[in-house]
This record gives C-alpha cells, sequence and structure tokens, in this order.
C-alpha cells in the first residue's frame, strides 16, 4: 500500500497560494529540467490569468519522499463558497496560507471555518516574509485567535507553522533564517497531516467534482471514503433524492502529478477519477452493488443575490455572438448547474428569460463572462438581493464587510458605508493604513466598491461575505444621477457629442455604432434625458462642414463586466456579447418610457 496524504490548500485572495502550489509542482519535480514552466499553473483558463484569482478548484499529486501528497486547489473568494465546500470533503488536512502583513482575512475566516467544522488538521504557512513591513509573530497570533473564535479542538489549536516566501522559492520553520528550498512544507505535511484510515466494509465514494472528455463523456471524480474499486465492477449510484440505478465502473484513474494515470484497483483514501458512470451530479454516492449505503449529501450555503437572464433582443443582436437564441442559453445555464453547485435557475412567464440565483456579483459574472467567450449573447437585469420572510417579518441577507485603506480617507469610507446601512465594528490602525470592519446588508455593497475606490484615489482594498438573513434595515439611497439616452440610432458623431458634454459623462467614443434607447452616459442631474449622439454639422455657405476648430471630448468611462451589472438600474439591462458590454433601457422607445412611469406613479 503506498503512503498518501490528501491536503487541501486556503486562502485569501492574493496572499500567494497559486504561486505556492507552482513551487510545490516544480520541487515534486513533474517537470523535466529542459521544460518551460510558465506561471499559474494550476490556474489555468484565461479568466483566472486576468483576474490573478483562483475560480475553480483542481487536484494535481506530487511525490515526496515515497509519499504521495494529493493537492487540492481551492478558491480563496467566498462567491465561490460552492467549491470550497465539495472540496474539502477530499481532504485530511489544510495548508492555511496567510500574508505576514495582512493576517487574517474575511474569506480566509470563511473557509477556514468550513474546514474547521469538518475536522480537519491545519498547517499554517505564513508567506511573504519578505515584505519590508511583515510581522510574522502577530500574524501567528491573529491566526491562533480566529480558530480559537470559530470553535477549533485542542488538537486544531495546536498547529504547526511554516514560514516564507513562495515568490522566492524558500519555507523553513523560523523566518528568520532563509533557506534555499521549500522541503519544509512537505515535511510538515507528512509529519502533521493523518494518512487517510482504512476503513474496511463496502465500496462508499462521494462525488464531489465531475470532468468531461469529448471521448469519453462525463467523469465522476471523488474520494473513496470505504472500500475498494475495481474496473469493471458492478456498483450503485444513489442520488440526493435516495433513488438507486445500477451501473458499472469502465476504468478508473488516480491523479499523477498534472494528468491522471489509469489503474485497475483504488484503495479506501485515495483520490480518484470514475469512467463509464452516467447520469451521476455532484454529492451522489458511489455504493456497493447489494446492499448501498449512501454518504451524507454535501451542505451548501443558500444563494444571496439573483439575476434576470434573457435572451439579447437589441437592435444589433446576433451581429457578434454564435448563440443568441432561448434554447442555446437555456442548455447553457443547465449544463452549467451540473458543476456549479451554489447556483439555482428558475423559469419565469416568459420562455426567453430566468431568474439566476447565486452567491454574489462576483459568482454571476464570472459565470456570464465566461459565456460571452463561449460566443453567447445575452441580457442581465439589475442584481437583485434575496429577501425572506419569517413570521410576517422581511429578512435579508448581512455580510460582514472589511476595508484596508489609508488613514486619511477613513473618515470618507466610514460615511458612505453609514449612509448605505452599515453599521462599524471595528477601526484599528496598521501602520499607515486603517483596518475597518462592518456589518452591511448585502444591497448596500452594490456599486459600493467603484465609489469608494473612486472616493480613496485607489487605494482601498475592500473584501465581504455572508454572514446571515437579519431583519430588514430599511430604504438605501440609489444612484441620483440619470442616464443620457441615445433618441436617434446611428453613428455617434464628435460634433454631436461636443455639444452634450456640459450635460453629463459618456461611455462611448465618436464613431460607434449606438441605437436608440442605449444609455450612452450618465446624467449630471436626476432623471434621465435623451441626447443626439449622431447628430452631424451641416455644410453653410460661408465654410464647408469639414473645416471647424478641432473638437475636445473628455475620456469616455469604460466600465468591467461588474462594474457595469452594479451601475444600472431596475429599468435597464446590461446587454453582454463576445466583443461589447453595453448599457440599454428595457424599455427601448420614450413614450413607452414615460406610459410606464405613469403607471408606477
Amino acid at each position: 500500500m503506498q503512503e498518501i496524504r490528501n491536503v487541501a490548500i486556503i486562502a485569501h485572495v492574493d496572499h500567494g497560494k497559486t504561486t505556492l502550489v507552482d513551487k510545490m509542482l516544480m520541487a515534486g519535480k513533474l517537470f523535466k529540467d529542459h521544460q518551460e514552466m510558465g506561471e499559474l499553473i494550476m490556474d489555468n483558463n484565461d479568466l483566472e490569468r486576468e483576474r490573478g484569482i483562483t475560480i475553480l478548484s483542481k487536484n494535481v499529486s506530487v511525490m515526496w519522499n515515497d509519499v504521495k501528497i494529493n493537492i487540492i486547489d481551492t478558491p480563496g473568494h467566498s462567491d465561490f463558497g460552492g467549491e470550497v465546500e465539495r472540496v474539502l470533503n477530499m481532504a485530511d488536512g489544510v495548508l492555511l496560507l496567510v500574508d505576514a502583513f495582512e493576517g487574517p482575512m474575511p474569506q480566509t475566516r470563511f473557509v477556514l471555518q468550513k474546514a474547521i467544522a469538518l475536522g480537519l488538521k491545519p498547517i499554517v504557512v505564513i508567506n511573504k516574509v519578505d515584505k519590508p513591513n511583515c510581522r510574522p509573530e502577530e500574524v501567528h497570533e491573529s491566526v491562533f485567535d480566529l480558530m480559537f473564535s470559530l470553535d477549533a479542538t485542542e488538537e486544531q489549536l495546536d498547529f504547526p507553522s511554516v514560514y516564507g516566501s513562495a515568490k522566492e522559492n524558500w519555507m523553513s520553520t523560523d523566518w528568520k533564517e532563509k533557506t534555499d528550498n521549500i522541503h519544509a512544507i512537505f515535511d510538515a505535511i507528512i509529519e502533521h497531516i493523518p494518512a487517510p484510515e482504512y476503513n474496511k466494509g463496502t465500496p462508499q465514494l462521494q462525488i464531489t467534482s465531475l470532468d468531461h472528455s469529448k471521448y469519453l463523456g462525463r467523469i465522476a471524480i471523488g474520494r473513496l471514503h470505504r472500500g475498494d474499486l475495481k474496473v469493471n465492477q458492478d456498483v450503485s449510484l444513489v442520488k440526493r433524492d435516495g433513488s438507486i440505478t445500477r451501473t458499472r465502473i469502465k476504468e478508473l484513474n488516480v491523479f499523477d502529478g498534472l494528468g491522471r494515470t489509469k489503474v485497475d484497483q483504488v484503495s479506501c483514501g485515495e483520490l480518484c477519477a470514475l469512467v463509464g458512470i452516467e447520469g451521476f451530479d455532484i454529492g451522489d454516492t458511489i455504493a456497493d452493488f447489494e446492499n448501498p449505503e449512501p454518504l451524507e449529501p454535501i451542505a451548501i450555503d443558500e444563494p444571496t443575490m439573483s439575476m434576470l437572464f434573457t435572451i439579447n433582443n437589441s437592435p444589433f443582436f446576433g451581429k457578434e455572438g454564435k448563440m443568441v437564441t432561448s434554447r442555446h442559453i437555456k442548455d447553457r445555464l443547465t449544463k452549467e448547474l451540473e458543476k456549479n453547485l451554489a447556483l439555482r435557475v428558475e423559469d419565469t412567464e416568459s420562455a426567453d428569460a430566468w431568474n439566476v440565483y447565486g452567491r454574489g456579483v462576483l459568482h454571476l459574472s464570472v459565470l456570464i463572462e465566461t459565456m460571452r467567450r463561449e460566443g453567447y449573447e445575452l441580457q442581465v437585469g439589475q442584481p437583485r438581493v434575496i429577501i425572506k420572510e419569517d413570521m410576517g417579518e422581511k429578512l435579508e441577507p448581512i455580510e460582514d464587510l472589511t476595508i484596508d485603506l489609508p488613514e486619511e480617507h477613513s473618515g470618507k469610507a466610514i460615511e458612505m458605508v453609514t449612509q448605505r446601512k452599515g453599521e462599524l465594528k471595528i477601526m484599528e490602525k496598521k501602520g499607515e493604513r486603517v483596518h475597518l470592519e462592518f456589518n452591511i446588508p448585502s444591497r448596500g455593497i452594490i456599486g459600493l466598491r467603484s465609489n469608494m475606490l473612486t472616493a480613496t484615489q485607489g487605494e482601498a482594498i475592500m473584501a465581504h461575505r455572508f454572514i446571515e438573513f437579519q431583519p430588514w434595515k430599511g430604504a438605501i439611497e440609489k444612484r441620483i444621477n440619470g442616464s443620457l439616452i441615445v433618441i436617434e440610432s446611428g453613428t455617434s458623431i464628435a460634433y454631436g457629442m461636443d455639444k452634450l458634454q456640459d450635460r453629463g459623462k459618456f461611455f462611448i467614443e465618436p464613431g460607434e455604432d449606438v441605437y436608440m434607447g442605449q444609455v450612452v452616459g450618465e446624467n449630471n442631474r436626476e432623471g434621465d434625458l435623451t441626447i443626439n449622439v449622431t447628430k452631424a454639422k451641416k455644410m453653410s455657405n460661408m465654410r464647408s462642414s469639414g473645416a471647424d476648430d478641432k473638437v475636445k471630448l473628455a475620456p469616455p468611462i469604460k466600465f468591467t463586466l461588474e462594474e457595469a451589472l452594479e451601475y444600472i438600474q431596475g429599468d435597464e439591462y446590461v446587454e453582454v456579447t463576445p466583443k461589447s458590454i453595453r448599457l440599454r433601457k428595457i424599455l427601448l422607445f420614450e413614450h413607452e418610457r414615460k406610459r410606464a412611469s405613469k403607471q408606477e406613479a
């Protein structure tokens, strides 16, 4: 029997987790000397590389002193908590990675809470001790306090610590003694993380993630909790609802380096991939053929936000995307439900629209961004917070918001958050910066980030995580400024835009095609304003239409997808195509908008 260690790596966004995994793969000699390595080996999809965050969890294995270490890479952002909850079931211990200056952050707390509740043994890795203002001892104390507040057991509180810099490729048990390798981290894993226990009995494997192959179809991945599995063995697939289907394993794979290797048999404690299982979902159990015993299904936190997804029906539909029909979008959302556990999709009265529920704006925007890169065109409504009713009382989701920013901007930040019904809990100084913690309704966070970055000249670092549902906190002031709306379809012309600059800020450049009802800017005042940006200069008897003073336009505001979703109002859509992100009114004609506002009044 080969010795195995199953370890998950958890960390806050930007604390160096992906870099550490890269260095562990290099130390495990997974690459030949002549191979070009590159960076961010595990974050292998474009979105992850661009944003610098891990979105999907992945598995990889490294051999160290004849022990096989299965490393499970987890996302650091609580919006992808669905990924975290299911993959921690595969591990026997966790590497908790913490920045030597910032210390534990809200997302760290979120993932660590899940790991401690499952009884996993933590090893604390204090990273970035090469930073000039690092404070490893204080951070070590704060990690201990955090674990204590999360009701860790005495064994969990007696955690080993490793210090170092993943970027500079060294780890040591003492942060003052710099080494030239990261062997200390492997030694700690082998010494402190328990090997999986061999549980005798009939086989039990919970499906915690899935893969897809063009040739083999859907592949089930999970950890064998009990017994052994062999190729061509007949097994039972026990669904979440208790129904049982009989099936056969056609092929067994185990993780080997960055890939997988075929094997004839898998023993208890190993992570493996099963080929040939049909009709499974994440959380189902593979059990004995004769008397199947299912495992407890994976518990997933509820969604806190919803958005309306609908087909693109703007005048520009079908110009840039290939997948534009309701059938395309419906099939894509159904496919996403198979692997995205925290997502829910509900049909609406219209056959062309769906309510999609998720963990937050980031969770849903990553899905939209992935879809547009695959060639889909769609429109998305304003993010809405999920409201519950209990004994006749309205309840709404409350989040824990942390902001790190320079001291001179702290007053402005506190004022902005309290206007959105936030309550200040903690304010402490860290060097020249101030650390603020608030409790704030989820709807107060929508649109806060862009305003906060503007007010603090881009210096604020924000993070938030869902805590619980609490009684409704009252109305929150919305965006006061109205929209600048195009009154005539055509091409935007600098002459026409120049005359309108005193009316507000533009989101478009001259020479862009626009359509009636498109939102092309923000009004300086309340209320919407219809404008004509397609107006050209006419020729007079004095001079030609081209000879005129040079037009000077302010540069337009360009939104990212998240910013656009947070910016729009209730009567607006974000139109998403593979090449463009446009804002538009749901009702394109002005007389229809006037009629709708009269009916509301």
